[in-house]
């Protein structure tokens, strides 16, 4: 019993936190999003009219599709950039020099996220280096219209996730012996051999890891596509903005979120099932 009550101790302060900081407020969400407006005064009850706007809404829904295009885009160019880097740390650079490597790797973690959408935002401009680089190579006359594109705002995000695919890749490889790729030779496979049927399945928790990471953080983000999209096309985060800046329509914007937290639930059902098949 003496036990019993010590095991509760312990548990309890993570126990009220999670429910007075997440299961709280998505039950308050959830309820808020089966309310209504009624003008400005907020009427409580059953009502599924919030999700039916999501459905007949064009841009609603078309909010929804251009999030999913970005973050599965972002996710696709994270992961193939990030596995050569991590792969090039872990087995081309010498051991000593593999911490200076990794600092290198994640220094713009040091930085500010505003202020790295801001950079993005320079570079990328009329006047950025890209443009002053296209016009001086002789590939264009004119500059180019780079920033406040669905490009833009892919650059600044595949920027920022290879830095983090990096690290979870790089784990994964470290923690392989090469007695695996020795053994896989010994049998008489090559090295594209060794890494599709050897490396690359061991290594898959890494990548799934680190892909649901950039997908949860990515279909979130509201400062990316806010800064260096601009209102070209509008994100989910972007449209719950709008809703509770410009019209206070809490329902809706609450029924916007779970849309998201229902696209992340899928996408993490999909990376554990896929480890899961993946080890049968």
């Amino acid at each position: 019993m003496t036990g019993t009550r010590a095991g509760w101790g312990f548990v309890a302060p993570a126990l009220i936190w999670t429910l007075a900081f997440f299961v709280l407020p998505f039950a308050v969400m959830g309820a808020m999003s089966l309310a209504t407006l009624d003008g400005r005064t907020l009427v409580w009850g059953l009502s599924l009219s919030n999700y039916a706007e999501l459905a007949e809404k064009a841009y609603l829904w078309r909010a929804v599709v251009v999030s999913l295009e970005i973050t599965l885009t972002v996710t696709a160019l994270s992961v193939l950039l990030a596995y050569p880097l991590a792969w090039i740390i872990a087995y081309r650079v010498p051991e000593r020099w593999q911490r200076l490597a990794l600092l290198l790797a994640i220094l713009p973690f040091w930085t500010s996220y505003v202020v790295r959408s801001y950079a993005w935002l320079l570079v990328l401009s009329r006047e950025g280096v890209v443009n002053q680089a296209l016009i001086g190579l002789g590939l264009t006359a004119e500059p180019v219209t780079l920033a406040n594109t669905r490009l833009a705002t892919v650059t600044g995000f595949v920027h920022f996730f290879v830095m983090l695919l990096t690290l979870t890749i790089y784990a994964n490889l470290r923690q392989l012996s090469p007695n695996y790729r020795r053994a896989a030779m010994d049998l008489g496979a090559n090295a594209v051999q060794t890494f599709r049927h050897v490396i690359l399945p061991l290594t898959l928790p890494g990548i799934v890891t680190g892909a649901f990471l950039t997908f949860v953080l990515c279909i979130g983000d509201y400062i990316t596509p806010q800064i260096l999209g601009g209102n070209t096309e509008l994100t989910v985060p972007q449209v719950i903005m709008v809703q509770l800046g410009r019209r206070a329509d809490f329902p809706l914007a609450s029924a916007l979120a779970l849309v998201l937290m229902a696209l992340v639930t899928l996408a993490y059902l999909a990376g554990a099932r896929w480890l899961r098949v993946d080890r049968l």
